[in-house]
């Protein structure tokens, strides 16, 4: 679960329903951070995340009066961030090339199973979460389809369920763990490479102590 759900449990729909302007302010406090953050993470622009948080609470304060509840506000209001980055994402790419969640994961679009796979098992704990690492990993997710990218963000980065996440994309949750199956296999593709070469680096050196 996100961090963001013990702020939103002392929020009062009822208040944010009536436009009560203090309450909005204690909401958007409470989760204007993982708002920006993911969609900084989707659009990696600051001014286009900052667009996405301004539009995001401009959104929710005109929707809260017909807010049913039945997903958590923070659900909703990662639904409304999601879909205004995929908004910005289409515009980059122009109408010829749209992007959206739903595309099909087929061959066509390179969603084969990756093969090149190590067992990076044998690293010490240090290498796996080294800054090099994490910022390696960091790129890796920017070269994930955005279909799978999204999934990967909500469920791994943010701690979304997947009854969330299914929520907040409009997908199944079966197509939610697909896709996460598939996020998670395609990053592990990224970093054989680097984590291989960090292997043999080590192994050989412990080797020579023996």
């Amino acid at each position: 679960m996100n961090k963001s759900d013990g702020s939103s449990a002392e929020l009062s729909l009822e208040l944010l329903r009536k436009g009560d302007k203090s309450e909005f302010a204690r909401m958007v406090e409470a989760h204007s951070g993982v708002v920006y953050r993911l969609a900084l993470k989707m659009l990696d622009r600051e001014q286009d995340a900052e667009d996405v948080l301004q539009e995001t609470f401009i959104k929710a304060y005109k929707a809260l009066p017909k807010f049913d509840g039945r997903s958590s506000l923070s659900t909703w209001l990662y639904r409304i961030a999601t879909n205004e980055a995929l908004m910005i994402l289409r515009k980059r790419k122009g109408k010829a090339v749209p992007v959206s969640i739903d595309e099909p994961l087929d061959m066509a679009q390179g969603e084969m199973e990756p093969l090149q796979i190590v067992d990076w098992c044998c690293l010490p704990e240090e290498e796996l979460m080294s800054a090099e690492a994490r910022q390696y990993l960091n790129e890796a997710v920017e070269m994930l389809p955005q279909s799978l990218k999204v999934v990967f963000l909500l469920r791994d980065i943010e701690g979304l369920s997947t009854r969330e996440t299914a929520d907040v994309l409009d997908l199944s949750e079966t197509a939610v763990k697909t896709r996460l199956s598939r996020a998670r296999l395609r990053l592990r593709e990224y970093l054989t490479d680097y984590y291989r070469d960090r292997m043999a680096d080590i192994i050989p050196t412990k080797g020579s102590e023996q």
